[in-house]
């Protein structure tokens, strides 16, 4: 009896492992590509923005 509980225990801890170690995997790539994501966006308003951006800080420095 005690060796069947055993065993049972075992398989149920090995897939738990599986099934947490697919996840996190999954998790990081999703994470990655949100990333990604951002820093693209970011990228992308910095280029179109960057002059007007840099014309109002230079207005506000010279106020200051």
């Amino acid at each position: 009896m005690m060796d069947l509980l055993t065993r049972t225990y075992l398989a149920a801890r090995l897939m738990m492992e599986r099934a947490v170690t697919r996840e996190e995997g999954q998790d990081l790539a999703e994470y990655g590509l949100i990333l990604a994501l951002i820093a693209i966006v970011a990228i992308g308003a910095l280029t179109l923005l960057g002059g007007r951006i840099s014309s109002v800080l230079r207005s506000v420095a010279l106020r200051l």
